[in-house]
Protein backbone atom coordinates (compact mmCIF):
# COMPACT_ATOMS: atom_id res chain seq x y z
CA UNK A 1 0.00 0.00 0.00
CA UNK A 2 1.17 3.55 -0.92
CA UNK A 3 2.13 5.65 1.50
CA UNK A 4 -0.28 9.02 2.06
CA UNK A 5 1.57 12.14 1.76
CA UNK A 6 0.54 15.64 2.91
CA UNK A 7 1.86 18.63 0.85
CA UNK A 8 3.65 21.06 2.76
CA UNK A 9 5.72 21.48 5.96
CA UNK A 10 4.63 18.61 8.51
CA UNK A 11 3.29 19.82 11.88
CA UNK A 12 5.06 19.22 15.37
CA UNK A 13 8.00 17.14 15.19
CA UNK A 14 9.09 14.19 12.58
CA UNK A 15 11.75 12.15 11.61
CA UNK A 16 11.07 12.96 7.85
CA UNK A 17 14.85 14.52 7.53
CA UNK A 18 16.29 11.36 8.96
CA UNK A 19 13.65 9.70 6.43
CA UNK A 20 14.70 11.72 3.72
CA UNK A 21 18.46 10.96 4.09
CA UNK A 22 18.10 7.70 4.24
CA UNK A 23 16.08 7.66 1.29
CA UNK A 24 18.68 9.79 -0.67
CA UNK A 25 21.42 7.64 0.44
CA UNK A 26 19.43 4.68 -0.95
CA UNK A 27 18.36 6.39 -4.45
CA UNK A 28 22.51 7.83 -5.00
CA UNK A 29 23.54 4.40 -4.09
CA UNK A 30 21.30 2.38 -6.88
CA UNK A 31 21.15 5.36 -9.56
CA UNK A 32 24.12 7.71 -9.28
CA UNK A 33 24.01 11.10 -8.68
CA UNK A 34 22.26 11.96 -11.91
CA UNK A 35 19.81 8.72 -12.03
CA UNK A 36 18.75 9.81 -8.72
CA UNK A 37 16.09 12.30 -8.79
CA UNK A 38 14.18 14.32 -5.89
CA UNK A 39 10.65 13.30 -6.62
CA UNK A 40 12.38 9.74 -6.10
CA UNK A 41 13.89 10.22 -3.01
CA UNK A 42 10.90 11.81 -1.91
CA UNK A 43 8.50 9.09 -2.47
CA UNK A 44 11.21 7.07 -1.12
CA UNK A 45 10.81 9.00 2.16
CA UNK A 46 7.77 9.02 1.90
CA UNK A 47 7.25 13.16 1.95
CA UNK A 48 6.37 15.64 -0.75
CA UNK A 49 9.01 16.93 -2.77
CA UNK A 50 8.30 20.50 -1.65
CA UNK A 51 9.67 18.95 1.73
CA UNK A 52 13.05 17.72 0.53
CA UNK A 53 13.86 21.20 -1.34
CA UNK A 54 12.57 23.01 2.35
CA UNK A 55 14.83 20.81 3.81
CA UNK A 56 17.93 20.77 1.79
CA UNK A 57 17.39 23.27 -1.18
CA UNK A 58 18.97 21.56 -3.93
CA UNK A 59 19.83 18.16 -5.17
CA UNK A 60 23.55 19.12 -4.30
CA UNK A 61 23.02 20.27 -1.11
CA UNK A 62 20.76 16.69 -0.33
CA UNK A 63 23.37 15.42 -1.40
CA UNK A 64 26.20 16.54 0.23
CA UNK A 65 24.18 16.18 3.57
CA UNK A 66 23.25 12.45 2.42
CA UNK A 67 27.16 11.44 2.08
CA UNK A 68 28.74 12.88 5.22
CA UNK A 69 31.60 10.69 4.43
CA UNK A 70 31.73 7.56 6.20
CA UNK A 71 35.17 7.56 7.64
CA UNK A 72 37.04 10.53 9.65
CA UNK A 73 40.40 10.57 8.55
CA UNK A 74 40.98 13.61 10.57
CA UNK A 75 41.15 11.60 13.64
CA UNK A 76 42.23 8.13 11.83
CA UNK A 77 45.49 9.38 9.79
CA UNK A 78 47.12 11.04 13.06
CA UNK A 79 46.60 7.86 14.84
CA UNK A 80 47.64 5.51 11.94
CA UNK A 81 51.06 7.84 11.36
CA UNK A 82 51.82 7.92 14.91
CA UNK A 83 52.85 4.07 14.87
CA UNK A 84 55.50 2.01 13.59
CA UNK A 85 56.33 3.66 10.43
CA UNK A 86 56.99 -0.12 9.20
CA UNK A 87 53.47 -0.90 9.72
CA UNK A 88 51.71 1.91 8.52
CA UNK A 89 50.68 0.68 5.08
CA UNK A 90 49.45 -2.19 7.23
CA UNK A 91 47.29 0.24 9.07
CA UNK A 92 45.50 2.34 6.82
CA UNK A 93 44.33 -0.89 4.45
CA UNK A 94 43.10 -2.32 7.90
CA UNK A 95 41.31 0.93 9.13
CA UNK A 96 39.52 1.22 5.83
CA UNK A 97 38.97 -2.13 5.21
CA UNK A 98 37.43 -2.53 8.95
CA UNK A 99 35.11 0.57 8.57
CA UNK A 100 33.65 -0.42 5.07
CA UNK A 101 32.59 -3.91 7.00
CA UNK A 102 30.22 -1.56 9.05
CA UNK A 103 26.77 -1.34 7.53
CA UNK A 104 26.16 2.58 7.80
CA UNK A 105 29.74 3.09 6.77
CA UNK A 106 29.13 0.64 3.59
CA UNK A 107 25.72 1.74 2.47
CA UNK A 108 27.03 5.36 2.83
CA UNK A 109 30.79 4.62 1.22
CA UNK A 110 29.39 2.67 -1.63
CA UNK A 111 26.61 5.20 -3.08
CA UNK A 112 29.43 7.87 -2.75
CA UNK A 113 31.63 6.12 -5.08
CA UNK A 114 28.70 5.13 -7.31
CA UNK A 115 27.42 9.00 -7.39
CA UNK A 116 31.68 10.01 -7.69
CA UNK A 117 32.23 7.62 -10.59
CA UNK A 118 29.60 8.64 -12.46
CA UNK A 119 28.68 12.54 -12.06
CA UNK A 120 30.50 15.59 -13.39
CA UNK A 121 29.45 17.57 -9.90
CA UNK A 122 30.19 15.00 -7.84
CA UNK A 123 33.20 14.05 -8.92
CA UNK A 124 34.85 17.11 -7.81
CA UNK A 125 33.34 17.36 -4.43
CA UNK A 126 34.73 13.94 -3.67
CA UNK A 127 37.85 14.68 -4.78
CA UNK A 128 38.29 17.98 -2.93
CA UNK A 129 37.80 16.01 -0.10
CA UNK A 130 40.38 13.29 -0.39
CA UNK A 131 43.11 15.81 -0.99
CA UNK A 132 41.79 17.85 1.47
CA UNK A 133 41.24 15.32 4.30
CA UNK A 134 43.28 12.03 3.36
CA UNK A 135 45.93 12.89 1.17
CA UNK A 136 46.48 16.39 2.51
CA UNK A 137 47.04 14.51 6.04
CA UNK A 138 49.20 11.37 4.82
CA UNK A 139 51.35 13.64 3.04
CA UNK A 140 51.71 15.94 6.01
CA UNK A 141 53.30 13.11 7.71
CA UNK A 142 55.85 11.85 4.99
CA UNK A 143 58.64 13.35 5.43
CA UNK A 144 60.12 13.37 1.44
CA UNK A 145 59.92 16.08 -1.19
CA UNK A 146 57.09 13.85 -3.61
CA UNK A 147 55.09 13.07 -0.32
CA UNK A 148 51.81 14.39 -2.50
CA UNK A 149 52.38 11.77 -5.15
CA UNK A 150 53.10 9.16 -2.55
CA UNK A 151 49.90 10.04 -0.57
CA UNK A 152 47.79 10.15 -3.74
CA UNK A 153 49.63 6.63 -5.13
CA UNK A 154 48.65 4.83 -1.91
CA UNK A 155 44.66 6.47 -1.94
CA UNK A 156 44.66 5.02 -5.49
CA UNK A 157 45.43 1.77 -4.67
CA UNK A 158 43.21 1.86 -1.40
CA UNK A 159 40.39 3.07 -3.81
CA UNK A 160 40.95 0.58 -5.96
CA UNK A 161 40.36 -2.16 -3.46
CA UNK A 162 36.83 -0.67 -2.16
CA UNK A 163 35.71 -0.34 -5.78
CA UNK A 164 36.62 -4.26 -6.60
CA UNK A 165 35.49 -5.34 -2.88
CA UNK A 166 32.33 -3.41 -2.42
CA UNK A 167 30.96 -2.05 -5.39
CA UNK A 168 31.95 -4.12 -8.27
CA UNK A 169 32.10 -7.26 -5.93
CA UNK A 170 34.47 -8.91 -7.67
CA UNK A 171 35.64 -12.21 -6.76
CA UNK A 172 37.36 -13.41 -5.14
CA UNK A 173 38.45 -9.97 -3.71
CA UNK A 174 35.17 -9.78 -2.26
CA UNK A 175 34.99 -13.25 -0.51
CA UNK A 176 38.58 -13.05 1.28
CA UNK A 177 39.30 -12.16 5.15
CA UNK A 178 40.55 -8.53 5.66
CA UNK A 179 43.69 -10.19 7.53
CA UNK A 180 44.56 -11.56 3.77
CA UNK A 181 43.80 -8.40 2.42
CA UNK A 182 46.08 -6.43 4.74
CA UNK A 183 48.84 -8.78 4.13
CA UNK A 184 48.97 -8.88 0.50
CA UNK A 185 47.75 -4.69 -0.31
CA UNK A 186 49.62 -3.44 2.87
CA UNK A 187 53.05 -3.60 1.29
CA UNK A 188 52.01 -1.97 -1.76
CA UNK A 189 50.60 0.96 0.63
CA UNK A 190 54.03 0.91 2.28
CA UNK A 191 56.05 0.87 -0.48
CA UNK A 192 54.12 3.52 -2.46
CA UNK A 193 54.31 5.57 1.14
CA UNK A 194 58.53 5.53 2.13
CA UNK A 195 60.32 3.43 -0.07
Amino acid sequence: MATVRRRGRPRGETDSRERIISAAVDEFGEHGYDGATIRAIATRAGVDSALVHHYFGTKADLFAAAMGMPIRPDIAIPEILAGPRGEVGERIVRFVLEAFEQPEVRRRGVALMRAAVGSKLTTPVLAGFLSRELLGRIARGIDADDAPLRATLAASQIAGLLMARYVLKLAPIADTGIDDLVARIGPTVQRYLFD
